[in-house]
């Protein structure tokens, strides 16, 4: 177990830069339906650092508070951005995927084991809907009524305005 909590703070710690660039990139991305899924996705990220952090704490553990490698940086403007948002993210779920799994199959604690194994599998939900969005698909959280219309304008980059 000794080893277990250094995991889970390393773990914790990818996810919260994972975190902090989706709502950078969220920023970024105003077009609604992409915009409603990477806000479904942060809020889902937030749950799991929830998870994580507990865990960490019963370990007698803190979780990492913030991260240096969380900066993003975008070239390009519109939809080159946007591009350039969704595929990078796509490829750092994968390649988040695929540093983590073997990892976590070789923990001894189930419980935990499971955990991340669920966050994990979140993470490929993520890929995939990053991938949906830049095939330019607009149901990735589901089909709006016909009666609701055509969508017309854009999301704002930050939640609140005072």
């Amino acid at each position: 177990m000794t080893d277990l909590l250094p995991q889970l703070q390393a773990f914790h710690h990818e996810k919260l830069a994972a975190l902090l660039r989706h709502q950078a990139g969220a920023r970024l991305i105003v077009q609604y339906d992409a915009n409603n899924t990477y806000q479904y996705i942060i809020n889902r990220e937030e749950a799991q650092l929830s998870w994580i952090a507990k865990a960490i704490v019963e370990f007698g553990g803190a979780p990492p508070l913030n991260t240096s490698d969380a900066e993003r940086r975008i070239s390009g403007k519109g939809k080159d951005a946007i591009r350039v948002i969704l595929e990078e993210d796509a490829r750092d779920a994968q390649a988040f995927v695929d540093r983590w799994r073997p990892r976590i199959e070789a923990m001894a604690n189930a419980r935990h084991a499971k955990m991340l194994r669920v966050v994990l599998g979140e993470v490929l939900e993520s890929k995939r809907f990053f991938e949906q969005a830049l095939a330019g698909r607009t149901d990735l959280l589901g089909t709006r009524s016909p009666a609701a219309g055509a969508l017309v304008g854009e999301v704002l980059p930050e939640r609140w305005i005072e």
